[in-house]
């Protein structure tokens, strides 16, 4: 036994060096891979954004390319086109990456919506908007399984101890791509390349993403060629146990063992409830991500679709605060080592509480207010949602590693379901976008979705492995209808473990 200082737990641990795996491995390269990954399917969601303002007005920006006459109708229906294609694809794509292995479907999801949009400038001239609506639905079939690949991958590489850490890094990436592409969007349609290029130079970085995923990435630690026997023993040992590679299995057994408990998770009282609290958030979230900026605009003047750097400032908050709320955790940790359970619903408390309090302030802000308070607000309510990649956001891994994927394929879509509902809502609620009163009332229901979607995660929200994420195949004790899995029984604790317990046996 050794002693020393693990800078990615924090503080001071006995941990067995033999089982210990590098403090920056393999592990830290595929996460790096990952992050990359979802910053260029971000990139590519978002493009359109940016790039529809100077296709239907290229005065505004460089008049030596083609412009369209869109109106406000079919710019919306571009816009939403993306999410009709993501939603259908999520629960699919959860179960391709468990079966087939998350880097193929990870690599196929970002590969496919690269070339469509290296495509999107030939398919607006030959087809027009129709031609573009169908390729941006296609675009977002294809970017659905890389939610539920991400998780799948991450239930593999991620030890216990390092899990939420390496899952928000990952997934800041999905923020730091949106920044990226709201910052440089409007410089490249302005400048001699013209907005045709945001569409070609997004498509043209995820193909080579694609190229570098495909050659050092694995689906799994066990898969992975150059991962040391310390690091692969480190992962597989450490926290919770964790089962072999879906990917490349010749048992018939295994096959049987590890299809979906659809039924016993469908009626999994933690689950349920992380579909709740998922849905809650995406409303909260998405109701200020997609109305603010009218609000903004018709409340106090201020029109932010059109200043790039000011639409990008609430994801820059989001992206940034993703690491320091990770940086807070190892100060926690290195102090006082929290249980698993305080950990996530601290930080999801934090991740949706205080986005509540911001929208409620949001409320009392009439025409003529302070603008630099509302943007304020704003950012803060945005960027403290990122605490939830600690909290709800992992929550998937926590209760079923083996179907994690699957789970966020299931969750994503019921979210993104909600987050189309929300701004439609808005809609019934909003009648006179002048009305400060109707837009207190818009700010109220967020916040109490934000409010319940919380509590019930309080409440309901469990960290230990649910019994249906273990094959029924090994199981301790003799009496008839008295045994369990053994893997189950090993970690009927980890509800109440530390979060930064060693590797040590």
């Amino acid at each position: 036994m050794v002693f020393f200082c693990d800078c990615f737990n924090g503080g001071y641990q006995q941990i067995d060096a033999a089982r210990q795996g590098s403090r920056l491995g393999v592990r830290h390269l595929q996460c790096f891979l990952a992050f990359c990954g979802l910053a260029i399917a971000y990139a590519l969601r978002v493009n359109l954004s940016v790039a529809i303002v100077a296709m239907t007005d290229r005065n505004g920006t460089n008049p030596a390319f083609e412009e369209y006459d869109w109106d406000e109708s079919v710019k919306s229906y571009l816009l939403s086109s993306f999410f009709w294609g993501y939603v259908v694809t999520q629960v699919p794509g959860g179960y391709l990456a468990h079966h087939y292995g998350a880097k193929y479907t990870f690599l196929f999801g970002v590969l496919i919506c690269s070339c469509l949009a290296i495509l999107t400038p030939v398919c607006a001239r030959i087809g027009d908007w129709p031609l573009v609506l169908a390729l941006r639905a296609t675009q977002g079939l294809s970017q659905g399984m890389i939610f539920p690949s991400t998780h799948t991958f991450l239930s593999k590489w991620a030890p216990a101890e390092e899990r939420a850490r390496l899952v928000s890094y990952c997934y800041s990436g999905s923020q730091f791509g949106t920044v990226v592409m709201l910052f440089v969007s409007g410089y490249i349609a302005s400048s001699w390349l013209g907005w045709p290029s945001i569409f070609y130079l997004s498509g043209i970085v995820g193909i080579l993403w694609s190229c570098v995923w495909f050659y050092y990435s694995s689906s799994t630690p066990n898969e992975h060629p150059s991962i040391s026997v310390a690091e692969l023993r480190y992962i597989e040992s450490s926290g919770q146990t964790r089962r072999p590679s879906d990917a490349g299995r010749t048992s018939d057994v295994q096959t049987q063992a590890h299809k979906v408990p659809w039924a016993k998770m469908f009626t999994s009282p933690p689950f349920l409830t992380l579909i709740f609290v998922h849905s809650a958030n995406n409303w909260g979230f998405w109701t200020l991500l997609t109305e603010i900026p009218t609000y903004l605009k018709n409340i106090l003047g201020v029109d932010i679709r059109n200043n790039g750097p000011l639409s990008a400032l609430p994801y820059l908050a989001m992206c940034l605060l993703s690491y320091g709320f990770i940086f807070l955790a190892d100060v926690l940790n290195a102090r006082n080592p929290m249980r698993l359970w305080v950990s996530r619903k601290l930080f999801n408390t934090i991740g949706q509480w205080v986005p509540m309090v911001a929208l409620i302030g949001l409320g009392y802000i009439n025409a003529g207010g302070s603008v630099k308070l509302a943007i304020a607000l704003l950012t803060i309510a945005v960027g403290a949602n990122a605490a939830t990649y600690l909290g709800s956001q992992v929550n998937h891994i926590d209760l079923a590693p083996n179907f994690a994927g699957t789970m966020m394929g299931i969750t994503n879509c019921v979210a993104n379901v909600i987050s189309i509902i929300a701004p439609l809502t808005v809609g019934l609620i909003v009648t006179d976008e002048r009305n400060p009163a109707q837009w207190r009332i818009v700010f109220y229901v967020s916040a109490f979705f934000y409010f319940v979607g919380n509590l019930f995660f309080l409440i309901f929200g469990r960290t230990s492995p649910q019994k249906w994420n273990f094959p029924e195949t090994r199981t301790t004790g003799t009496e008839s209808g008295g045994s369990i899995t053994s893997e189950a029984q090993d970690l009927s604790d980890d509800e109440n473990a530390p979060l930064n317990r060693s590797a040590a046996p």
